[in-house]
């Protein structure tokens, strides 16, 4: 076990011990792991490397453990703990925001974000963005991608608001069924009540946020903060004046972007040309 892993706040190590205790402690009798591991639809060896701390989560257990010991949501949160874990400390800081915002304003100029990628989408991106990174590595990055966007999954997700450039949608860096099935997904998403999808057009003018990803991200107590990414940085800004002209500039791309029922016919009709 290495050094991180010992370490007594590791959320790896905690998942591991709510794991074995609830377990153990199981009611009205002591469960083996042969015994949790048929309950939970997986196999022994699985939940012994759990338990032991070794190798990722799979992460359809955690809310499988919820459902089994009824501790209302209890593993999810610690997985998404040990998800978080694994990213710098600004990336761990922004997606603990994202776990209890009430609103996410997203604008991408180049790329599906993160929270409406497909797993074969993301793939790709890794791939391409770390080539050094052999199977394994790339493996885990596509997990812990899809891990995130388990926060629109829960009982009262944020609601999001997302703008992407035209060019996201045209640009086929990944097989056209690849990108076809991506553009599926954020149809999909953006038919959700909590989910607001619109496409800049080419065509629209210079805005503040014309050479780079933003997030938007509204906490519980209306207090709002800016994310900013660039070439495997990030910062977080919390700037008065800057997150006034940052929630104006944002107003203004959703009013010069097309409306949601244009832009899903758009992303239609982009699909349309990938078959």
């Amino acid at each position: 076990m290495d050094e991180e892993t010992d370490s007594p706040e590791d959320p790896r190590r905690e998942f591991a011990e709510e794991c074995r205790s609830a377990r153990e402690l199981h009611d009205p009798k002591a469960l083996t792991q042969e015994d949790l591991a048929r309950l939970v639809r997986t196999s022994r060896s699985t939940i012994s490397r759990v338990e032991n701390c070794q190798g990722a989560i799979p992460p359809e257990i955690p809310p499988r453990l919820d459902e089994v010991f009824g501790t209302d949501g209890k593993f999810k949160r610690l997985h998404e703990e040990v998800i978080a874990a694994s990213f710098p400390s600004v990336y761990r800081r922004r997606m603990a925001m994202e776990r209890v915002a009430v609103i996410i304003r997203e604008w991408s100029p180049t790329l599906v974000p993160g929270l409406f990628q497909t797993a074969d989408y993301a793939r790709y991106l890794f791939e391409g963005g770390y080539p050094r990174a052999n199977t394994r590595e790339v493996s885990a990055f596509v997990r812990d991608r899809m891990a995130r966007k388990a926060l629109l999954d829960g009982g009262m997700p944020p609601d999001v608001r997302v703008v992407l450039c035209e060019s996201v949608l045209r640009r086929n860096f990944c097989p056209p069924e690849i990108m076809r099935r991506q553009l599926k997904a954020l149809l999909t998403a953006g038919s959700q009540p909590t989910v607001r999808v619109q496409v800049l057009p080419l065509d629209a003018p210079a805005h503040l946020f014309v050479d780079g990803p933003v997030s938007l991200i509204t906490s519980p107590n209306h207090s709002v903060s800016i994310c900013v990414e660039n070439y495997r940085t990030a910062g977080i800004l919390d700037d008065l004046d800057l997150v006034r002209a940052s929630l104006r500039a944002y107003d203004e791309l959703t009013g010069d972007a097309l409306s949601t029922r244009e832009s899903a016919c758009l992303i239609a009709e982009q699909m349309e040309k990938l078959t």
